[in-house]
C-alpha cells in the first residue's frame, strides 16, 4: 500500500487546477441565477400561503350560501334511512 502513496502524492502535486477554476466568472454567474431562482420562488410560495390563509378567513356571503341551498334544494335525508332493512319471506 505504501508503494502507491509516494507515486500518488506525486501524481497529485502535478495535477493542473480544475477547468471550473480558471474561469470564475462562470461560476459567479451560476451563482446569481440560482440565488435569482430563490427568491422567485421563495416569493411565489409565500404568496401562495398567504392566498390560502386569506381564503380559509374568508366568511361566506350570503349569495354563497343561497347558491348553495339552491343547488340542495330538495335533497334532505331527515325522514330517509340510509339503508333499508332487507325483509326475507320465510319459505
Amino acid at each position: 500500500m505504501k508503494m502507491w502513496l509516494v507515486p500518488g502524492l506525486l501524481l497529485l502535486l502535478r495535477a493542473e487546477g480544475a477547468e471550473a477554476l480558471a474561469e470564475p466568472e462562470l461560476c459567479y454567474v451560476l451563482d446569481a441565477v440560482l440565488f435569482t431562482y430563490g427568491i422567485i420562488l421563495t416569493v411565489l410560495y409565500c404568496r401562495l400561503k398567504l392566498q390560502v390563509r386569506k381564503a380559509s378567513k374568508a366568511v361566506p356571503s350570503a349569495a354563497y350560501s343561497q347558491k348553495e341551498e339552491g343547488i340542495y334544494t330538495g335533497l334532505s335525508t331527515q325522514n330517509q334511512e340510509t339503508y333499508e332493512t332487507l325483509r326475507t319471506k320465510p319459505n
